[in-house]
């Protein structure tokens, strides 16, 4: 475990304040390693949350399955409470069509965080949350203008429930979320989600002369651990 000043171990966790001085907060979720960071920074300052899982963008099925089934683990660990909200993927290609070759952080992008935020947005004006937050901003291949942009659009469509625009990489917060995401061994998606971003990932790989993504075999801290095991074989032989 780290040792830094704003490491896992270490940091001291600031007194965070929601909009409105709200207590509770309706948490958009993305996946496990971006979600832990923010999660454990929301519960340090005694704000109740609830995690809302709604990404029909992810594809295919069992990529959305594991994915889904890894956020639920970290959420029931720490006792918050999980919302399996509907994977209407039709719906989402639906919406992106004539986006597909949008790139990264374009068009596609912000009508898919468009969907996913009205979506939350609508359940927390449903079930009395009067604050939506997403962890999608604490990665930093995300865009974090064009997600809160998004999040407040979405906010502003119900009287009552604000958008928390709060920058959770800072002050060490994408460095915890690798941290945590190691030590927790979360499963490690190498692509955003959708088949788009699956399929100009692997293109982008193939000119550089990689190997495509494997899907569904790679963990946090595994590389780590399988050397760790090597060298104590190694050790004993």
């Amino acid at each position: 475990m780290s040792s830094q000043p704003l490491g896992l171990e270490n940091y001291q966790r600031p007194q965070l304040v929601a909009p409105q001085g709200a207590r509770k907060v309706l948490l958009h979720s993305c996946c496990a390693p971006c979600a832990g960071e923010v999660m454990l920074a929301v519960q340090a300052s005694g704000i109740e949350q609830t995690v809302f899982f709604y990404n029909p963008n992810i594809h295919p099925a069992e990529e959305y399955m594991l994915r889904k089934n890894e956020n639920k683990r970290f959420c029931d660990k720490q006792g918050i409470p999980f919302v399996d909200a509907d994977y209407d993927k039709d719906n989402w290609f639906e919406r992106v069509r004539g986006l597909e070759n949008e790139p990264e952080r374009g068009q596609r992008c912000t009508v898919c965080f468009d969907m996913r935020f009205e979506r939350t947005a609508l359940y927390a004006s449903e079930q009395g949350f009067s604050v939506i937050s997403s962890t999608l901003g604490i990665s930093r291949w995300k865009n974090m203008e064009q997600i809160n942009d998004c999040g407040l659009r979405a906010a502003a469509r119900h009287e009552g429930v604000d958008y928390w625009t709060l920058n959770w990489r800072k002050q060490g917060g994408s460095q915890r979320m690798i941290e945590l995401a190691r030590k927790e061994a979360f499963y490690q998606q190498e692509y955003c989600g959708c088949v788009y971003s699956l399929r100009d990932t692997n293109r982008y790989r193939l000119s550089r002369g990689r190997d495509l993504i494997k899907r569904l075999v790679k963990f946090y801290g595994a590389e780590e651990k399988n050397e760790s095991d090597r060298l104590i074989v190694s050790s004993r032989d």
